[in-house]
């Protein structure tokens, strides 16, 4: 019989419950995060890598844009749809990182011209975009969904690549590790 004044006593076993939850914590935090970046890798095997293929076209603005003549810096090039909801949360941060680095963008299977930039007129977008009514472009980068996202380094090479939403955070932190090569 203990009185109230004598020290609780304290076991090895007392500690182990947090080791095991913690524990427990951790595994099914690698498994989610092995989950995650399988299926980052399974939706990434289509896209284009090593050089980036030619990309030569006129925006719905009316500028030439030529990737090759852009080298020295990091590209984002971003396909995206006029009818993806998920592009739609997406466009915002893309807007912003033109201000940073050099953009283009491609939408794909949104009609001409004349439909995707009453797009960006619409939505308050700065960007200018290539219209890829029967994306033929997308099919030359392996764009199977969009948005897909690829940063072309300064020498012309796929730097990363991915398809699904990419916060606007992890754009700019592969447009700064390609930059840093």
């Amino acid at each position: 019989m203990t009185t109230p004044d004598a020290p609780a006593q304290t076991t090895p076993e007392s500690g182990r419950p947090h080791r095991r939850k913690w524990r427990g914590l951790l595994v099914n935090l690698a498994i989610v995060l092995v989950i995650f970046f399988g299926v980052q890798w399974f939706k990434s095997r289509p896209l284009a890598s090593g050089a980036a293929p030619p990309l030569v076209a006129a925006t719905v603005g009316g500028a030439r844009v030529d990737l090759a003549a852009l080298r020295g810096a990091p590209v984002l090039v971003h396909f995206w749809a006029t009818w993806c909801p998920t592009c739609k949360l997406e466009e915002g941060s893309v807007d912003a990182i033109r201000q940073d680095y050099q953009v283009i963008t491609v939408a794909m299977q949104s009609g001409g011209e004349r439909e995707v930039a009453g797009y960006l007129g619409e939505r308050g977008l700065g960007f200018d975009a290539i219209a890829d009514p029967y994306g033929e472009i997308a099919t030359a980068w392996g764009v199977p969904a969009v948005p897909a996202s690829f940063v072309v380094d300064g020498d012309g090479q796929i730097h990363s690549r991915s398809v699904g939403y990419t916060p606007g955070v992890a754009l700019r932190g592969r447009l700064w590790a390609a930059d840093g090569e």
